[in-house]
């Protein structure tokens, strides 16, 4: 079955010390669970030649780069032009992760939203896409980036998509993708399945956020790429078609968003 399937991991962290001296076997894992492709992210800019390494190494693995908003105070202050000059690889298809969290840092909010605003501008001017972190500032999350959006038009997928149905619909609104992650597979998760299966099937992603979140039934265990597959499953279900169909969805909402990685394939 999994060598039919054509998936994307759209958001993993394949140089986090986890996955140390694995990325050749972690890799291979996912190829042989139908994972097409994924992209390791970035969430520390200083962290940056290791992900680039990692992506250079192995030919399915792009990779994004920006500052995670709970690294915005701590870090140095990104700017528009470092970024800019980052997007120039070949391989960086996507800026973040960036965004808001303010349940373990809502002391950091200003640094935050600064860092989130650089981020925004250079996604307009790259024509790269944001990748959105948003734990528990959902307001401010609607806010910002509906203000941003009327003020320059940008893409953006809300990565691992957990928040409420207002969040959700006001980044659908604004012609912007949910990625689902493990979190959907959980039992306790069905208020969140609901909102997925309220959303557009041609705005959905998948995603593992790894070495975290893994589905059900790895749920507590380190989760890896090659775990996307369970949460196809569950997107499938929630959807009504097989997984095939939609692995394939998802596969071409991820194309129409990362349109570098898509050329990238098809060159």
């Amino acid at each position: 079955m999994t060598e039919n399937l054509h998936i994307v991991d759209s958001h993993c962290h394949l140089d986090f010390d986890l996955f140390d001296g694995e990325h050749d076997a972690v890799v291979r894992r996912a190829t042989n669970a139908g994972v097409r492709r994924m992209v390791t992210i970035c969430t520390k800019l200083r962290e940056l030649p290791t992900v680039r390494v990692i992506s250079e190494s192995h030919a399915p693995v792009f990779f994004a780069a920006g500052t995670h908003p709970m690294h915005a105070a701590a870090e140095p202050m990104v700017s528009l032009e470092d970024l800019l000059e980052l997007t120039k690889h070949p391989k960086m298809i996507g800026l973040g992760e960036t965004g808001l969290d303010y349940h373990y840092t809502a002391d950091t909010k200003e640094p935050q939203k600064q860092s989130l605003a650089v981020h925004i501008e250079a996604a307009r001017q790259s024509g790269l896409p944001l990748i959105i972190h948003a734990r528990d500032a959902d307001d401010d999350m609607a806010d910002i980036l509906g203000r941003e959006h009327a003020n320059g038009a940008f893409t953006c997928v809300m990565h691992c998509f957990s928040s409420s149905a207002e969040l959700a619909k006001a980044a659908l609104n604004l012609g912007f993708y949910l990625s689902m992650s493990g979190i959907a597979t959980f039992k306790k998760s069905q208020d969140l399945r609901d909102i997925f299966a309220a959303a557009p099937v041609d705005r959905i992603l998948v995603e593992t956020d790894s070495p975290f979140l893994a589905p059900q039934p790895k749920r507590g265990k380190r989760n890896e790429p090659a775990y996307t597959a369970m949460t196809v499953e569950i997107g499938a279900d929630i959807y009504g078609l097989s997984m095939g169909d939609f692995a394939t969805q998802t596969t071409a909402n991820f194309d129409r968003l990362f349109t570098k990685a898509a050329k990238w394939q098809a060159d």
